[in-house]
């Protein structure tokens, strides 16, 4: 292949220290041609500058706008600017290993797949702990007639070692935005990501409705990536990841799928409700709470941070709708 067959779209997840780890895992173990759309969303001064370097040597496109973005608001600002067969997203915490593009694409040309992902590995040490090997996402109607969401994600938590022998290329009903290629006419027939999704759940909405128009869906085992979830590593990633992961985003995004989809309030929803601020109270308060009490009445103190938190987070997320509205700027 002289041309790029494929681009690829990098986006923030949840926080930017990883920029840099995940860039040269691309750079080292991409060897067939590709165009890189990198786009930044308000990464902080360190970042910023480094990307501006490495855009000018290696000669990507970066897109930088000057608030933070939605997932799928980031994608599409990427989207919009490919005229590539496929479109690879990947999240900017995402390590990958050798051959893992020629991977997808082969798996691709081979099976007329329009969206494939990789087995998806999750933590340090790298490559070791699977995090998605497919899974299924579908509605299906239960016994009083309501419209219910089916989602399961394989193999998540066992050792890549443990289960690589049984692992195959096989058509699945789910892949992961940390890391997609998709076919990219796919959007001439669909549309554009759907932004409603402001930061979950977006990966099972695409792909059911890539398979309700008739397309299918792979699994690629020979293609191996790895994300990086976890706590701000620095003071500058704090801002966003407290918006990525805040309960007004997340109940949106969860609002969104069940009007969109039709689907019943049931136990499904009602125990995401619960739990809308799980991110943060792991990562960032029972941290700070262990911290603050030497590891006693670590509870108590965490409940006292959340309670400031929940109000600290609605300041944020309603500060962001406004200043977005302001400063959404792109420049190319």
């Amino acid at each position: 292949m002289l041309d790029p067959q494929v681009t690829i779209v990098s986006v923030p997840r949840e926080r930017f220290s990883c920029t840099q780890q995940s860039l040269e895992s691309i750079y080292e173990h991409t060897k067939i041609p590709f165009k890189l759309i990198y786009v930044d969303g308000n990464s902080p001064a360190k970042t910023k500058s480094y990307l501006a370097q490495q855009a000018t040597e290696k000669n990507f496109q970066l897109i930088r706008t000057e608030c933070y973005l939605y997932p799928n608001q980031a994608r599409n600002i990427g989207l919009r600017q490919v005229d590539t067969k496929y479109v690879v997203f990947i999240d900017n915490d995402v390590i990958v290993t050798p051959g893992w593009l020629t991977n997808l694409v082969g798996c691709a040309e081979t099976t007329k797949a329009a969206v494939v992902g990789p087995l998806m590995c999750q933590y340090e040490p790298l490559h070791e702990v699977v995090h998605f090997a497919g899974g299924q996402s579908h509605i299906f109607v239960d016994k009083k007639g309501r419209r219910r969401l089916r989602e399961k994600m394989y193999l998540q938590g066992k050792r890549v070692a443990d289960v690589r022998e049984q692992l195959q290329r096989t058509e699945t009903e789910l892949a992961e935005f940390h890391c997609v290629l998709v076919r990219r006419d796919i959007f001439e027939r669909v549309g554009m990501l759907d932004e409603a999704f402001l930061n979950t759940k977006e990966h099972l909405d695409f792909c059911m409705t890539v398979r309700e128009a008739g397309e299918k869906v792979y699994f690629e085992p020979d293609c191996v990536v790895t994300y990086l979830p976890g706590p701000p590593l620095e003071t500058a990633d704090l801002h966003y990841y407290m918006l990525r992961w805040s309960n007004a985003w997340q109940m949106a995004s969860l609002n969104r799928m069940r009007q969109k989809w039709n689907l019943a309030e049931d136990a499904y929803f009602t125990t995401k409700y619960k739990r809308l601020c799980w991110r943060r109270y792991g990562t960032i308060i029972e941290p700070l709470a262990r911290r603050l009490t030497f590891g006693v009445a670590t509870d108590f103190m965490a409940r006292a941070i959340a309670t400031i938190d929940n109000g600290v987070n609605r300041v944020l997320t309603d500060n962001h709708v406004r200043s977005q509205k302001k400063k959404l700027s792109i420049d190319n």
